[in-house]
């Protein structure tokens, strides 16, 4: 039995989280097919318009066909007859007495599957001859739409400040000739008003043209109430982040606590493609955290340092948290916090929605891995971050191929040992499974640190 499995089988709402990553092929072709929706590319964790105009925002990745955990297979059949509980709990007695043998590393399974198809959608990209330029991030979304660009009506684009990021946004055009673009401006200090009247012309256009593709209209009342329903998964979010990830006692083994996270982490592009849904998912999730805590359910971790291992979304070696587990650390991922995806959009009855909106995409871009082009705006954020969050080290997931430079990685690392008296490190990744030689050395004399 697996360090994963006699946890995650009592997870009611991560089991869902999964289950409806897993099985969007057939949910999203259900959408599309007889309730007549539009389904529109999205990625990066800006899937709010789509939901304003009555649409459903994919991350191109849950259009493929993954193969089903047999324990999510089980589920499958059984929730139609019992309910999400009561199967779980009943699968869970079936564990226990050892009369179904189907219950293995479910949530380590899922993130290994959902990885496993990223390498292959990295391969299909170098497959078709896409830039030797870009990440594996870039290489494998751009792989993703290689794939399932049919099935895609549009594609939503936010153009940030990564240049590579944009180019292959405009190489989408290829493969979804529909585009709609929403470019964010450099914040200009000195005319911050300008700058944001910039971004609201923008998101306007952009709106103007999900209207007229969706035949929906978007309005103040339909942005406020997904705003609202984002407000939400924020909160909880952050709540799991901030409040039970900094605690001395674990609902979970910390290698279950980090697998949860991960999948957060790739889940938070699209919401799984139905906002309400997910925010159930996800306000269950705390609250099942949270009895566990109570009951005394989990793992005493108040001896393991807690690591913050970033950045991720554009790719990294999952077996890296278990190296730091096996170590005596615990891993923490925390991504959109970072960049900024997890403040709130004010929705006060005299807000303008289409501004604050506006506002938060400005605030979002000048944080984190989006003020890419300023090496110190970079290394500023990232101590803040650190600072605030109170992580007892760092450790810098450093994509090949990407243009943050080497130099600038290594003065962040640097200065985030030297003046917060952190340590930090960096491993480097191109592509999942390679060099875990070096990356568990690395690890492993990073980690002595703390002994």
């Amino acid at each position: 039995m697996s360090i994963y499995a006699d946890d995650v089988v009592n997870f009611t709402s991560v089991l869902k989280i999964a289950y409806n990553f897993l099985t969007g092929r057939d949910y999203l072709q259900k959408k599309k097919s007889k309730e007549r929706k539009t389904l529109v590319s999205v990625a990066s964790g800006f899937p709010d318009l789509v939901f304003a105009a009555d649409s459903i925002p994919v991350f191109p990745i849950r259009m493929e066909k993954f193969k089903l955990n047999l324990y999510l297979l089980a589920l499958n059949s059984a929730t139609s007859l019992f309910g999400w509980n009561l199967t779980t709990k009943l699968l869970g007695i079936a564990k226990q007495i050892d009369f179904l043998k189907i219950v293995d590393n479910v949530l380590n399974d899922v993130i290994n599957n959902i990885n496993s198809r990223y390498n292959s959608l990295y391969d299909l990209a170098i497959q078709k001859n896409v830039s030797t330029e870009y990440c594996f991030g870039v290489k494998s979304i751009y792989g993703m739409h290689v794939s399932e660009a049919n099935n895609c009506d549009y594609s939503l684009n936010f153009t940030i400040r990564c240049n590579k990021y944009n180019k292959y946004l405009k190489s989408l055009r290829a493969l979804i000739p529909n585009q709609i673009w929403v470019e964010i401006p450099s914040m200009d200090k000195e005319n911050e008003e300008t700058t944001l009247e910039i971004m609201v012309n923008n998101l306007q256009k952009a709106i103007t043209e999900l209207e007229n593709i969706t035949g929906n209209m978007v309005n103040d009342n339909s942005l406020k109430k997904q705003f609202r329903i984002g407000n939400q998964v924020k909160r909880y979010y952050k709540t799991i982040i901030h409040d039970i990830s900094t605690s001395n006692f674990y609902p979970c083994n910390p290698a279950t606590f980090a697998e949860i996270l991960a999948l957060l982490t790739i889940s938070f592009q699209d919401y799984n493609s139905n906002a309400q849904r997910y925010l159930e998912n996800i306000s269950q999730l705390v609250k099942e955290m949270r009895e566990r805590i109570n009951r005394g359910v989990g793992m005493e971790v108040s001896n393991r340092p807690r690591i913050l291992l970033t950045p991720i979304f554009n790719g990294w070696e999952p077996e890296a948290q278990e190296i730091v587990y096996n170590l005596g650390g615990r891993v923490i991922y925390s991504d959109w916090d970072l960049l900024g995806l997890l403040e709130e959009i004010s929705v006060s009855k005299n807000s303008d929605p289409i501004e604050e909106y506006a506002q938060f995409l400005l605030n979002s871009s000048n944080k984190g891995l989006f003020c890419l082009n300023n090496c110190e705006v970079l290394i500023n954020s990232y101590q803040k971050y650190v600072k605030r969050t109170k992580v007892d080290g760092l450790i810098i997931n450093q994509l090949e191929d990407c243009h943050i430079n080497s130099a600038c990685y290594d003065l962040m690392k640097n200065k985030i040992r030297t003046e917060l008296r952190i340590p930090s490190t960096n491993i480097k990744f191109k592509k999942i499974g390679e060099n875990m030689e070096q990356t568990k050395a690395k690890l492993s004399s990073f980690m002595e640190l703390y002994s």
